[in-house]
């Protein structure tokens, strides 16, 4: 399908094997995701997911970007307490689908949202590609967790009919430590310090030992039941990855994969996918025995090693996604913002929805979150 546009046109490909070879492999270059993210996340999800992709062309300059998008049945209440959600089920034993609608999603459906080119012209053509493409396709548009550092390039859509809402943040930490004890004696207050030394202490003596491997293709039987774990403990849930995911990432991206074992007694007990991409660690998921995690203590065990690691390997900056908020306040990490941009395709509906979304954005139900020093950027 091809769509005209006030600075050329706009392709809308169904598949990334439909774009032209040399305009996809330079997709996103500058990103940790690159094209090959995007490559094994449809691959591997498919079945939760319809992926397609704009391929945006400046008549003029013969400039290309390319913005991934997708469309999934979403829960409206997905971001409430669990006591909003209680009364909306209430609702729909009569009313099964109440606002749980279909959407086209524009960025990445297991990650943060991205832009190809943040220059004008491909920022005006994308709104103007979706306004037209999405009319009789879908009721919501959303362009999914953008990192704060988009807002200026975003203004046509949150000057022209979109509200921008806060997602769930991720954080980060400025490694500018020389040691892991150097970052707690600096960075930590006393009393948290003291604590960590503690459950540091308790686990010092036993047999756990971590490895750090670029690909995880041998270890993905052992890998998959620990991340299913974690997956089913989070209050929010969007994708859920595949063995395929795991196995895909390894293969296509080894040079920036890295996958984090902890075993004890040769038991793989966590687990940690990384990707290595300029200066800065970026932690994707993790997985957890939780029938051990408690009594080790495995959530700063294992985040200490990465961070231990990114030092000893010379990276600044360590990036992590949403949710788990209250350790990552302790250990004085900072919110990473990103924004939701959203809309009703109705004009008539879309100035309700503008106000009812700022009512049902995560954040706004998230006591910890406000407690961050730079709580105010959301």
């Amino acid at each position: 399908m091809r769509i005209e546009t006030q600075h050329g046109f706009v392709d809308v490909v169904q598949s990334f094997r439909h774009i032209e070879g040399d305009c996809w492999q330079r997709a996103l270059r500058d990103h940790a995701k690159d094209y090959r993210y995007y490559e094994l996340v449809e691959e591997t999800l498919s079945h939760q997911f319809e992926h397609r992709y704009f391929v945006l062309k400046n008549a003029s300059t013969g400039e290309v970007a390319i913005q991934p998008f997708f469309f999934v049945n979403q829960d409206l209440t997905a971001g409430l307490p669990a006591s909003f959600r209680r009364l909306f089920a209430r609702v729909r034993t009569v009313w099964p689908r109440f606002l749980n609608l279909k959407m086209l999603m524009v960025g990445c459906s297991a990650g943060e949202g991205q832009l190809d080119s943040t220059a004008a012209w491909a920022v005006e053509s994308l709104h103007e590609a979706i306004e037209k493409f999405s009319a009789g396709r879908t009721p919501i548009i959303l362009l999914k967790d953008f990192p704060s550092q988009y807002r200026s390039a975003l203004t046509p859509f949150s000057n022209n009919g979109y509200a921008r809402v806060p997602s769930m943040p991720g954080a980060t930490l400025e490694l500018e430590f020389a040691s892991f004890d150097d970052y707690m004696q600096r960075k930590l207050g006393k009393v948290f310090r003291k604590n960590l030394r503690r459950k540091f202490k308790d686990t010092q003596d036993l047999p756990i030992t971590m490895e750090v491997v670029n690909d995880a293709t041998p270890f993905v039987d052992e890998i998959f039941p620990l991340y299913h774990q974690t997956y089913e403990k989070s209050e929010f849930k969007f994708e859920e990855l595949t063995k395929d995911y795991f196995r895909e990432i390894s293969r296509r991206m080894s040079d920036r994969a890295r996958f984090f074992l902890w075993r004890k007694d040769g038991r793989l007990i966590a687990f940690a996918l990384c990707l290595v991409h300029g200066e800065t660690l970026y932690d994707l998921n993790v997985g957890m025995d939780y029938e051990l995690a408690l009594d080790l203590h495995l959530y700063f065990v294992t985040w200490r090693d990465i961070v231990q690691w990114a030092i000893a390997n010379g990276l600044k900056s360590y990036h992590t996604g949403p949710l788990n908020y209250d350790p990552k306040l302790h250990l004085r990490l900072d919110l990473a913002p990103q924004d939701l941009y959203a809309r009703h395709t109705s004009r008539f509906i879309n100035p309700i929805f503008k106000f009812a979304i700022r009512y049902l954005e995560p954040t706004r139900h998230d006591p910890v979150i406000r407690r961050f020093h730079n709580a105010h950027e959301l």
